[in-house]
């Protein structure tokens, strides 16, 4: 499902990354069960959508006659998930970041250098590519489903709230995703 272009740009830019903490742990494999797979739905969903079921650590892109591509995600720690209904408001390749009040309040010693902004590149937590969720009379509602600098933390609850799948995986999903689709993290 992932083209060739697609994991090769996304593993040259992983491995270009070189930070002390990355150099120190050993290569990550993907577990096989963590790989994208085409499933069947039990339910009545329409094509085009995504739906996150955070108690699987699952993504589903659905399609026609009852499928969907089945992506594992990382989602966020308890208390941060955020389940509603959204649509994708904006898409951006190698997005920059920059963490809320909320996490710097939290955790200053990870965040405070980047409160004026991360720019995008393979070290960013965003990773190599974000889809923005917004809300009906909010506008930006600061989650995304994005990739990330560190795809081991996949198929746990991490993040600060964001959906996350390794980088090769977001940018499959990336290129299928129109702007408007509808978003639901059950």
């Amino acid at each position: 499902m992932i083209n060739r272009r697609t994991l090769l740009t996304t593993s040259i830019a992983a491995a270009a990354v070189g930070t002390p903490a990355l150099a120190q742990r050993k290569p990550w494999v993907m577990p096989e069960e963590y790989k994208p797979r085409i499933v069947t739905l039990q339910g009545d969903l329409p094509a085009g959508q995504i739906h996150v079921d955070p108690r699987a650590f699952a993504l589903y892109w659905t399609l026609p006659e009852g499928k969907a591509i089945r992506y594992t995600c990382g989602i966020g720690r308890a208390g941060l998930y955020e389940s509603g209904s959204f649509t994708v408001g904006a898409k951006k390749e190698w997005p920059a970041w920059t963490p809320t009040q909320e996490m710097i309040e939290r955790d200053p010693a990870s965040y405070k250098k980047w409160e004026d902004g991360q720019p995008g590149g393979p070290s960013n937590p965003l990773g190599s590519r974000a889809l923005y969720l917004f809300a009906p009379g909010k506008g930006d509602t600061f989650l995304r489903i994005h990739g990330t600098s560190a795809p081991w933390t996949i198929a746990s609850a991490i993040s600060n709230g964001c959906v996350r799948l390794t980088n090769a995986h977001i940018a499959h999903l990336y290129q299928q995703v129109p702007m408007g689709t509808k978003v639901v993290l059950h």
